[in-house]
């Protein structure tokens, strides 16, 4: 292990929801989050945090890497960073979460972003991760998330969002791509390449940061999934922004 876990404790009887956003429930534990079922209003639980450590000196040891978008770290390649104690503090922070997933039969991933690919496919939806989307699993699961420094995940109230492939203008330039009719056919083409799970924000939506430090896990979609899936997008970047330390499952 590389880090010291909280203990466990019984849940708490009832938690609080990030303000003004009653899908998203503020939780207070590893175990909590790793417990408490999605159910009613609720698709994503968000245990907040603030974590000692300076996450900034592990992105200036890692250096530029102009020729890699994404770099995945290890614990080895970790323990390899000179750091300073505060750096040792946040690499530490970072393989705690990365330990207790692991523990939970999680398959998680660290990772620092220097840059996302982009969707440069010629249509009417994009389907890289900037667009407002859900993830989907063939069986139950949830996606876990932490941005550890950078720009964080933002998220999209599903009454804030509408599919895009159920839009008029959208669905008929899709329907024109498949060269088809609205039938069995071109639903599997939607869902083969990703359109069905991508969705706009409405007029006056507000979107939310997901923050930093800030451990998430979130409903995907999958049959018999109790709840609807929670929407997210990686944050608008531009020239000059650091790199993202993320921890996905």
């Amino acid at each position: 292990m590389h880090g010291a876990l909280p203990a466990e404790k019984k849940l708490p009887e009832s938690s609080s929801y990030l303000p003004g956003f009653s899908r998203v429930q503020v939780v207070h534990s590893f175990q909590e989050l790793a417990e408490r079922p999605f159910a009613g209003n609720t698709n994503a639980m968000c245990w907040q945090r603030t974590l000692p450590g300076d996450f900034a000196e592990i992105v200036t040891c890692l250096g530029s890497r102009p020729d890699q978008s994404m770099i995945t770290l290890d614990p080895v390649m970790l323990h390899a960073l000179p750091l300073s104690a505060a750096g040792k503090i946040a690499r530490d922070a970072m393989l705690a979460d990365f330990d207790f997933l692991s523990g939970r039969n999680l398959a998680p991933v660290l990772n620092c972003i220097y840059e996302y690919p982009r969707d440069d496919r010629t249509g009417p939806i994009a389907t890289d991760v900037f667009s407002f989307h859900v993830d989907s699993a063939p069986c139950e699961t949830a996606t876990w998330l932490c941005t550890y420094h950078g720009q964080a995940s933002e998220g999209l109230a599903n009454d804030d969002a509408q599919r895009l492939v159920d839009m008029p203008a959208i669905r008929a330039a899709l329907l024109a791509a498949y060269g088809g009719v609205d039938d069995a056919g071109f639903q599997d083409f939607l869902t083969d390449n990703a359109y069905d799970l991508h969705y706009a924000a409405i007029p006056q939506a507000r979107p939310y940061s997901f923050g930093i430090g800030n451990l998430w896990r979130i409903a995907t979609t999958y049959p018999g999934c109790p709840v609807p899936p929670s929407i997210h997008r990686a944050p608008p970047t531009k020239p000059g922004d650091s790199p993202r330390l993320l921890l996905i499952s």
